[in-house]
């Protein structure tokens, strides 16, 4: 989804890749390559200008070394380690003055917060991975010695709903949010969102995005980064940071004047940023899980002839039960319509209806 920008604005982009069947190798010059070994990431360095990332998994030590080549690399290694490590984010967060939830570093012994509470491993985990509801400490005591490492630990939130905001930064200090975002989540997956966040208080949207750009700032972001937030009795609290171009601003492509994958361009190659005013009064888009179907196209014949206005993303990914291989987005002004529509074509094309 970054080429396409990337073609438009004239600039060459190249994709290193695990192997030559990924879906950004069909629209997409290509390196293939493995991003855990330093050797294959510093020759593929030495063929670019600028890096970037759209996962966090690249080892730390990976990026430290681009760094030390010379070449340019966003986000940072000094600011990516707080999306791929949460005690190093939660810390941060602290440090910050932002609001976090009741959270500890765990490694053995009694817990401080009541049960049940939230236990995650410190890095590797996203889409509900690496996440366990703990009902007591038995439970506890087998997961740490099951993981055999740190945990953090954070109190259970009896959260109202669950609301993300995109926020960009070039590296002399410009920055730029989009509008927060209602994200909609089952089996700890995002299945929708809308944009706006409907009936929110100007003042709880403004708070969202003043932390969001309060976190850019203090981390030093370049780039495009996700805050992930749980409204609790009108309040906002931190959940997670993502520093990529994240699922929660897919909506942008159709949503808003830039789009968070072009404003991520924008950002790396220090460029002036892009609007991020909305193009419509309501967006929703809704995550494709692989199911029942294998047949993405087909479905088409159906559902463009009943709803014209509907945008496809596909990814080229094999489809599996439960992987994210698509996206589908609508704009317009009746959001219970708007919904409707997304979640029948969703439901369509995964096989969970057929009409």
């Amino acid at each position: 989804m970054m080429a396409v920008p990337a073609n438009d604005l004239g600039i060459p982009l190249t994709v290193f890749a695990s192997s030559s069947t990924d879906g950004a190798c069909s629209v997409s010059n290509y390196v293939v390559g493995d991003y855990t070994n330093v050797a294959d990431v510093l020759a593929f360095a030495q063929s670019v200008d600028v890096i970037t990332f759209e996962h966090e998994l690249v080892p730390a030590s990976v990026i430290r070394d681009i760094e030390k080549s010379g070449t340019k690399v966003y986000p940072r290694a000094d600011s990516f380690q707080y999306s791929q490590n949460k005690l190093l984010m939660r810390k941060k967060m602290a440090e910050l003055d932002l609001p976090n939830p009741e959270w500890q570093e765990y490694a053995s012994g009694a817990a401080d917060i009541v049960f049940p509470l939230i236990a995650k491993l410190p890095s590797g985990g996203y889409d509900g991975r690496g996440v366990f509801v703990i009902a007591n400490q038995s439970e506890l005591e087998d997961l740490s010695k099951k993981v055999g490492g740190a945990l953090l630990l954070e109190e259970a939130l009896n959260f109202d709903y669950e609301a993300a905001v995109m926020v960009a930064r070039s590296p002399h200090g410009q920055a730029a949010t989009w509008t927060p975002v209602l994200t909609v989540q089952k089996d700890g997956i995002c299945t929708q969102t809308v944009t706006p966040i409907p009936n929110i208080e100007p003042d709880l949207a403004t708070e969202m995005q003043e932390i969001a750009l309060k976190i850019a700032e203090g981390i030093s972001l370049v780039g495009v980064m996700a805050v992930e937030l749980f409204v609790v009795g009108g309040r906002c609290i931190v959940n997670e940071l993502a520093l990529r171009p994240h699922n929660s601003g897919h909506w942008s492509i159709e949503g808003s004047i830039t789009s968070q994958f072009e404003q991520h361009l924008r950002a790396i190659l220090d460029l002036p940023l892009g609007s991020t005013a909305t193009t419509a009064p309501y967006t929703v888009m809704g995550n494709v899980l692989g199911g029942e179907k294998s047949d993405m196209f087909r479905p088409y014949l159906h559902l463009m002839a009943r709803t014209p206005a509907l945008k496809f993303h596909q990814y080229g990914k094999e489809v599996r039960p439960g992987r994210k291989i698509g996206h589908v987005t609508l704009t317009g002004e009746n959001l219970l319509e708007l919904q409707e529509e997304v979640g029948h074509a969703v439901a369509y094309m995964t096989g969970e209806i057929d009409e």
